[in-house]
């Protein structure tokens, strides 16, 4: 069977590098230009830009899919697959793959559709999460599933962990669900239950609020990290990101967004409990232990606000 594949981001590399292994011929691979990256703003290809060149793939790139539609029209394929690709898929290229579209997406649909699916289940608390491949539509991630994986979810697992152990597993699914439709062995299934969405994250949904209680703050944590990143304004407005943060059992009780140095250890109170600061990041600093940030406080430590 013919495919053609589209995705982007280093999530999406698993399952085009498990088809490329596999039996059926991935004839293109769709992905984003190069973008200009880091201080220095060098040009650089997506990851699935990268890998498709490593694997001997042909690549094409576009902001849109869209834009390459009179070439990719002039081929049909069987099958198109697609993994974070970054653009909507409209006809006429929704009906160009002879099968359709399949997509891989980081939930359990039809909870979280929409871009950030990882991170909001983790910014709700979410005790079990998972992948879906299902069939696209012109629609919002509602179409019919062919394969779902479940994973539960561990207190301080962070978004970018979770999604790299799913883009592995959900690798895996996809290609059984590749396999079922090859053989004409795929059966659809409507979604069903409660929907919900994951919009893209802004920085502003990094911030963590030491009002609310410590659950709420570590979920938030965790949802943010690694983007867009968790932070916090210490007095004085200096923003100070939180890079790991833990709970923990056997430290004093602080009022909210209090921070104390307790036995070699950084504590910061919230609504019901106290939290440990590992690892920070000042305005305008390097990343350092909390430890070590703590050393240059003067005579009062600081209050988050």
């Amino acid at each position: 069977m013919s495919i053609a594949f589209a995705g982007s981001p280093t999530a999406a590399v698993p399952t085009l590098r498990a088809l490329a292994a596999g039996p059926h011929a991935v004839r293109t691979v769709i992905t984003r230009p190069a973008t200009p990256q880091g201080r220095k703003r060098v040009l650089t290809p997506t990851p699935i830009a990268v890998e498709a060149r490593r694997l001997d793939l042909p690549v094409l790139e576009a902001t849109r899919l869209h834009d390459l539609e009179s070439e990719l029209l002039r081929e049909p394929v069987d099958l198109g697959v697609i993994v974070a690709y970054g653009s909507l898929v409209r006809e006429p290229l929704l009906s160009w793959p002879r099968l359709g579209w399949i997509n891989l997406h980081f939930s359990l649909l039809p909870r979280w559709r929409g871009a950030a699916p990882v991170q909001h289940s983790l910014i709700a608390g979410d005790e079990e999460t998972g992948a879906t491949v299902f069939q696209l539509t012109p629609g919002l991630d509602d179409g019919d599933w062919y394969g779902q994986l479940r994973e539960s979810v561990s207190s301080g697992t962070t978004a970018g962990a979770l999604l790299e152990r799913l883009s592995e597993t959900g690798a895996q699914l996809t290609t059984q669900v590749v396999d079922e439709l090859a053989a004409g062995r795929a059966r659809p299934r409507a979604q069903e239950g409660e929907v919900t969405f994951a919009p893209k994250l802004t920085r502003d949904d990094g911030r963590l609020e030491w009002r609310e209680d410590a659950r709420t703050v570590l979920a938030r944590w965790s949802g943010v990290t690694p983007e867009p990143g968790a932070w916090t304004t210490a007095e004085g407005d200096h923003v100070v990101k939180i890079l790991d943060l833990a709970p923990v059992d056997d430290a004093p009780h602080l009022e909210s967004g209090a921070v104390l140095r307790d036995a070699g250890r950084v504590i910061v109170g919230t609504a019901d409990a106290s939290l440990e600061l590992l690892s920070v990041q000042p305005a305008g600093k390097q990343a350092m232990p909390a430890a070590d940030w703590s050393r240059g406080w003067g005579v009062e430590p600081p209050r988050f606000r």
